[in-house]
């Protein structure tokens, strides 16, 4: 997981921006079972801002196996942020299968200004149905009583934008992200530091609300090309962080883990497919085919009753 600190440019930096979009004119640029103490993996290094410093904390999904994220949340980060959860009183009903609740969704997309990440409608369209589709259990596991609409696409041709975004956040997001703590501001761009995506959590919406959203690797679409992740399921990850849940492997072997029940315990993020692993004595073994762990988009395809409880409280408390 990640903080990115934004850098916000000045006038000079955003010559040559080109914005196209659908609906504008052309402008300028809970407690769980204890598990046995694990030694924490470089998969959850230290955060580099204590909770409260940075409004933006934001999740990431990593491609290399045990690369270092150096803001990865440590386990007093994580506290907090469900202790922020359980502070807000619930007023009304969260979604459910029952009653889904349809999420609108801005896409935009950045791409040079050769057109290297300019993706059609058609792949925007599978991106948006992938995520419905595991959302709503098609894959397997959980309907988590979330639905995706898209409601506009944005594009931008800009060099610096596209390869440049994790040092510009602040400048971009504030020129291009549309609605309130109920939209999914999705931002495609290049990324090509082993990060496949990353996204804010909604509990800090309220502190910076500019800075809100997901935003993924353009090659981790369906059909992509970004070997081993490009089925479109980075988008589903983050989403998932969006909504509030942490990475399965969340505090290692150690208790309350992810702060989820029904995920067991991992002492670190899968590669790969490994079936059967099981890298904690606690029972269980490793989520591998969770959507919130780092294997293969072949390997995922499911989200728990229980993280779909913890997504829906978050949207109730921060997001409806």
């Amino acid at each position: 997981m990640g903080v990115w600190s934004g850098l916000i440019v000045g006038a000079a930096a955003l010559a040559g921006v080109v914005v196209l979009s659908a609906a504008q004119t052309p402008q300028d640029g809970q407690g769980r079972r204890d598990g046995p103490a694990a030694p924490r993996t470089a998969a959850a290094a230290a955060e580099v801002c204590e909770p409260g410093q940075n409004p933006g904390h934001s999740a990431a999904r990593l491609a290399e196996p045990g690369a270092h994220d150096p803001s990865a949340l440590t386990p007093a980060e994580a506290a907090e942020l469900d202790q922020m959860l359980r502070r807000v009183p619930l007023h009304q009903s969260a979604p459910s299968a029952q009653q889904p609740q349809t999420i609108p969704v801005v896409v935009h997309v950045i791409s040079s200004r050769t057109g290297t990440g300019d993706l059609g409608q058609a792949t925007i369209d599978e991106q948006i149905a992938v995520m419905n589709k595991g959302f709503s259990g098609g894959y397997g596991g959980a309907d988590t009583g979330f639905r995706f609409e898209l409601r506009e696409v944005t594009r931008t041709r800009n060099d610096t934008w596209f390869s440049g975004f994790p040092q510009r956040e602040d400048t971009i997001k504030g020129q291009l992200r549309k609605g309130g703590p109920e939209t999914l501001n999705l931002y495609i761009v290049n990324m090509d530091d082993g990060v496949l995506g990353r996204s804010t959590f909604p509990q800090n919406y309220a502190d910076a609300p500019d800075r809100d959203g997901v935003v993924i690797d353009y090659r981790t679409v369906p059909g992509g090309g970004r070997e081993k992740f490009d089925l479109g399921y980075t988008a589903t990850h983050e989403t998932g962080h969006w909504l509030g849940l942490f990475h399965t492997f969340q505090n290692g072997c150690d208790s309350p883990g992810d702060y989820v029940d029904d995920t067991p315990y991992e002492r670190e993020q899968s590669a790969g497919c490994p079936e059967g692993r099981d890298t904690c004595s606690s029972a269980g073994e490793d989520p591998i085919h969770n959507f919130m762990n780092y294997s293969d988009d072949a390997c995922l395809r499911e989200f728990t009753e229980g993280q779909a409880q913890r997504m829906a409280q978050s949207w109730a408390a921060f997001r409806a």
